[in-house]
């Protein structure tokens, strides 16, 4: 059994999942702080289900990219429970988790995170053989840059994330591929799936110690951007 945490985004999301079922799932989709929230939703599952979480065989979530801060908060939650409970952690890619959604698609497979500054954190999967199969790494660039790439590629997309309102106007008027969007149930982070995708993980190895996680921000977050730009100042 896998407890699984996302906070990479507005979402709050957790679960806990075994081999067979998503045995509990409680997520939420409000503008509210994440440290405030994501604590009392895990102790909530736990105390519903009865589960010991002593019977938890690893921890998963989501390693980035997304929010800067709703990163360290999942991060930090899952290092405290991971170091308290002596059990591993298993890092999955959030772009990798919202694809996962869709694993039995017969098109590519394109989640957009709104990245800001007119970009979006993305990746592109198709399915092979119910597997999962990575066509573009996860990777932050800008809209018409991603659009240029699936055009490049030639097949038909289905969109999930919280870029689609932000950049659906966009991509109707410029991507001439036939594309689509994920219906509101399947279209932002969902645990069952980081859980699943943890539990997969787990078995082929790639779980560490919780002093050895860290979230993966894939650029700089905005005091690091203003930093390097006052020091540029400074020096001319």
């Amino acid at each position: 059994m896998i407890l699984a945490i996302d906070s990479s985004s507005l979402v709050a999301s957790v679960a806990l999942v075994d081999e067979n079922t998503v045995i509990a799932e409680y997520t939420m989709n409000l503008k509210k702080t994440h440290s405030q929230t994501l604590l009392p939703m895990i102790n909530e599952i736990f105390k519903m289900t009865g589960i010991d979480k002593k019977s938890l065989s690893a921890i998963a979530v989501t390693q980035g990219p997304g929010s800067f801060t709703g990163l360290r908060i999942g991060a930090a939650t899952a290092k405290g429970l991971a170091l308290a409970l002596d059990l591993p952690i298993v890092g999955v890619s959030t772009i990798e988790m919202m694809a996962y959604n869709f694993n039995h698609c017969n098109k590519l497979i394109c989640p957009i995170m709104d990245a800001r500054r007119n970009q979006v954190y993305t990746g592109i999967y198709e399915c092979e053989k119910d597997e999962l199969k990575q066509v573009v790494e996860d990777v932050a660039l800008s809209i018409e840059e991603l659009i240029e790439k699936i055009g490049s590629i030639g097949k038909e997309v289905i969109f999930i994330g919280d870029g689609i309102p932000v950049f659906q106007e966009v991509i109707d008027q410029t991507l001439k591929i036939p594309h689509y969007y994920a219906n509101q149930h399947l279209n932002r982070q969902q645990s069952s799936s980081l859980g699943v995708l943890g539990l997969k993980k787990l078995a082929e190895g790639k779980a560490v110690k919780s002093d050895y996680f860290a979230p993966v921000y894939m650029r700089m977050s905005q005091a690091e951007r203003e930093r390097l730009e006052n020091g540029k100042e400074n020096e001319n």
